[in-house]
């Protein structure tokens, strides 16, 4: 029976390599580091608990004349390719090292987990990682105990970064949504291919946090995503998300993830003049050259250490999605207003000190410019929002300010988002309250509370954030729920108390801490929604 195993395999790796592109199939039993895409053989990691493949490709390279193009087939391979390594990150700036880029253009890859041997096709999750746009990669998240425990199949996507993602030029195909329309060729590849890792393709759950939650949001309000999902969870990325002038940070004008389509073509227009103007006389563009002609001439090096925000030297627009396009026609928050989303079940949430952790690198402040902020970004209603967020109510001013970001920029614009939805759909949410969660480096020592992505190693595992014995109940329960609202599109898991469905009405959404056993907060009271829902509409 081996023998023939065996020998069934080389059969096939000989046939896969004559062929190059073929059906994809499930691994056997006999073989379970081997698995058959769409595109040729791959060879992952297997061990007690999973199976691993990394640096899947699911689009062709992105480089010369595909550069600012939408993805395009992913070319067949012969023979095994070894799926075993990490790929390379999209292009993006070192944040420790200005002027430094990390990454490489060749970075369209997929890495999928899988349960050692699921003995049924099984749910599955796609996860569209954080970084504002401009950073981070799909294997900087370790899905092990999500695959393992929950018993589902995980799939994290790199897509493109800043410049190369979001660039905007007049007659330029695609504008501001190239790494918007990876993502979706990350969805397509899944439908076809998910049968081979042992997932089920017509159970797939879209998932991220931060700039992925947004992008979550963006694909369910965007048509050409239409039937490449079935769930959706979006976790501190709210569709509705905003902020007003200096409150995000120190000098940040106001903004949104979104911008119009006009507004980000401008910016490339003037992003393509000035970095052409700065290079030496002989290498600039010849009269007349298209300006995507020029940029395309340039290196990821060049482009992104001139377009990254205070680093640049040109306007930058480059970690913003155009909205106003064939991609994503409205502003999702104008899409939830009118109802045009797809139906499918969402679980939505953010942490209850969300802000702590963007405020942590910045100066502390005193109660005078506390008040200056605040003027800043509300201008006559300052007055009403320093009422409601008294400095002495907090450990020092800097915390009060973090308590306002917290609230207007991430909170109740979760809260205003679920509400819309619900209107049309079942919606779960959440509130992450485990203020002793690991810090996001080993070396900050400032309690930062339920800060911005303090869940992400309580799902993943994460490179220098441990969870500690107090943490993994409640690590242990939220797989539970994230898997079972893969399976299900309802986070209720057998044993455990109801989660039930948002209501508008009462605003009650889970706690997620350590001992919460299910309780429920109102949310809008707990952030002061009604001060913010009303200098919205006053």
């Amino acid at each position: 029976m081996r023998r023939r195993a065996r020998q069934a395999v080389v059969v096939a790796t000989m046939t896969a390599a004559l062929l190059g592109t073929i059906t994809a199939v499930p691994a056997t039993a006999a073989t379970p580091g081997l698995v058959r895409t769409g595109a040729g053989w791959l060879r992952g990691t297997v061990d007690d608990q999973v199976r691993s493949y990394q640096a899947i490709p699911y689009a062709a390279p992105p480089v010369g004349e595909l550069r600012w193009r939408a993805p395009q087939p992913v070319p067949g391979w012969a023979g095994v390719r070894d799926a075993t390594e990490p790929g390379s990150s999209c292009p993006q700036p070192d944040p420790w090292q200005p002027g430094v880029v990390l990454g490489d253009e060749d970075c369209l890859f997929v890495n999928v987990t899988t349960p050692a041997r699921p003995a049924r096709p099984r749910p599955v999750l796609v996860w569209l990682h954080g970084g504002s746009f401009t950073g981070g990669a799909g294997a900087d998240y370790d899905p092990r105990r999500l695959a393992a425990d929950g018993g589902i199949v995980v799939v994290t996507v790199n897509y493109r970064l800043g410049v190369l993602g979001y660039l905007g030029l007049p007659g330029l195909a695609g504008s501001g949504t190239f790494g918007l329309q990876d993502q979706q060729a990350a969805l397509r590849w899944v439908r076809r291919n998910a049968a081979a890792f042992g997932g089920d393709p017509h159970d797939v759950t879209v998932a991220g946090q931060s700039a992925g939650g947004m992008s979550v949001c963006s694909q369910l309000t965007s048509p050409s995503s239409a039937g490449l999902f079935d769930r959706a969870i979006i976790q501190s990325g709210s569709c509705l998300t905003s902020w007003p002038d200096k409150l995000f940070g120190f000098g940040l004008p106001a903004g949104s993830p979104w911008s119009p389509l006009a507004q980000v073509q401008q910016a490339g227009e003037e992003a393509a003049a000035a970095l052409d103007a700065g290079r030496p006389g002989p290498e600039r563009c010849a009269p007349g050259t298209a300006p995507v002609t020029c940029l395309r001439g340039m290196t990821p090096q060049t482009l992104l250490t001139a377009t990254v925000g205070d680093q640049g030297t040109v306007n930058s627009m480059f970690d913003t999605l155009a909205y106003g396009t064939p991609t994503l026609p409205l502003l999702p928050a104008e899409a939830l207003r009118r109802g045009a989303f797809h139906r499918v079940p969402v679980l939505s949430g953010s942490t209850r000190d969300e802000h702590r952790s963007f405020l942590a690198f910045s100066p502390p402040i005193d109660a005078l410019a506390y008040r200056q902020l605040l003027d800043a970004a509300f201008g006559a209603p300052a007055g009403r929002v320093a009422d409601r967020y008294p400095v002495t109510d907090f450990d020092s001013p800097t915390a009060a300010w973090a308590a306002v970001a917290t609230d207007r920029i991430w909170a109740c614009p979760t809260l205003a988002g679920d509400r819309l939805l619900a209107r049309h759909t079942p919606v779960y949410g959440y509130e992450f309250t485990d203020r002793d969660a690991p810090p996001p480096a080993p070396w900050i020592t400032e309690p930062l509370g339920a800060y911005h992505g303090s869940e992400l190693p309580y799902l993943f595992d994460m490179a220098d954030r441990s969870l500690g014995d107090g943490h993994r109940q409640l690590a242990a329960d939220m797989i539970d729920s994230w898997a079972a609202f893969a399976a299900t599109g309802r986070p209720a898991t057998p044993g455990a108390a109801p989660w039930p469905r948002f209501r508008s009405a009462t605003a009650e959404v889970r706690t997620l801490a350590p001992g919460s056993g299910g309780q429920r907060t109102d949310f809008g009271v707990e952030h002061h929604c009604d001060l913010w829902a009303d200098l919205a509409t006053g």
